[in-house]
């Protein structure tokens, strides 16, 4: 890496610009502070690095090949169906009504933010035999976060749906996909598991429509995928979450024609077949 302020005095020791040799002594650094200050910059770049170095899961084919595990790849006869950014009062009961009319059931990633507004739902949504999980409190980036500061988020989030649920959430979705060193180790201290997506239907969008939520999702999700779609436009544009509703039976009925089974996490298994072995077992 090319990075200035990673450099130390050791490299700046000897290098060539033309015909003429640059030493420690032309640059006139003084001796034990700026050493020390380059070293102090040197060692906050790295673990600045350190901290948003697993962002990579977020391109999704390199995370699909590399991390199946992460990406949420499951058996192959099994679709994931899952829900991010609720409980919300205003949409939420339109997408459980229409499960529980299929007869099909979902993971729900919920914010603490919006089950602090609607305990209720949130137990809603568990009583209708969905599972749900932990998409942290607030719908910030963690890897703009400092990492106490993440950790707390999600100690938070699970602290609240332990509290109203029973039990604790085992499952962790960052918001935007985005993990970092210090998520990882949060939710390895929290015993939960991150798991991300395969296919996404882009349903926050404000020209969202069902058939494009459709097309989009089914343009990339393959057997043993898990699908992102959102339950609440809390961070998406205002009424997107009807584009994702009228998707929802074209969507169901499309898994079906294909021979696969659509539920929650708990039951998608692993790439290896085992139905909990890729998502519950450390």
């Amino acid at each position: 890496m090319n990075d200035p302020m990673t450099r130390t005095a050791r490299d700046l020791r000897t290098r060539d610009i033309g015909s003429r040799s640059l030493r420690t002594r032309d640059l006139r650094i003084p001796d034990l502070p700026a050493r020390a200050a380059l070293l102090t910059l040197g060692l906050a770049s790295a673990a600045a690095a350190a901290h948003a170095a697993p962002a990579v899961s977020t391109f999704g084919p390199l995370r699909n090949r590399l991390m199946p595990r992460l990406a949420g790849q499951g058996r192959p006869d099994h679709v994931a169906l899952t829900f991010d950014d609720g409980p919300d009062h205003l949409s939420t009961p339109h997408f459980l009504r229409l499960l529980d009319d299929r007869g099909v059931r979902a993971t729900f990633f919920l914010l603490g933010s919006m089950a602090v507004r609607s305990p209720g739902l949130a137990r809603e949504i568990a009583a209708a035999g969905h599972e749900v999980a932990l998409h942290g409190w607030a719908h910030r980036p963690l890897p703009l976060r400092h990492p106490r500061a993440a950790r707390d988020d999600l100690a938070r989030g699970r602290d609240l749906l332990a509290d109203v649920l029973g039990e604790p959430p085992r499952l962790f979705r960052p918001p935007y996909g985005l993990m970092t060193t210090g998520t990882h180790l949060a939710c390895r201290a929290l015993d939960l598991v991150p798991v991300l997506w395969t296919a996404w239907g882009e349903d926050w969008r404000a020209r969202a429509t069902p058939r494009s939520v459709h097309d989009t999702v089914m343009g990339s999700l393959r057997g043993g995928g898990t699908v992102l779609l959102h339950d609440s436009d809390c961070t998406s544009a205002t009424g997107s979450w009807r584009a994702t509703l009228g998707a929802l039976p074209r969507l169901l009925d499309t898994f079906a024609a294909r021979g696969w089974e659509t539920g929650p996490l708990r039951d998608h298994g692993g790439p290896s077949g085992g139905r909990r072995r890729a998502f519950y077992s450390e």
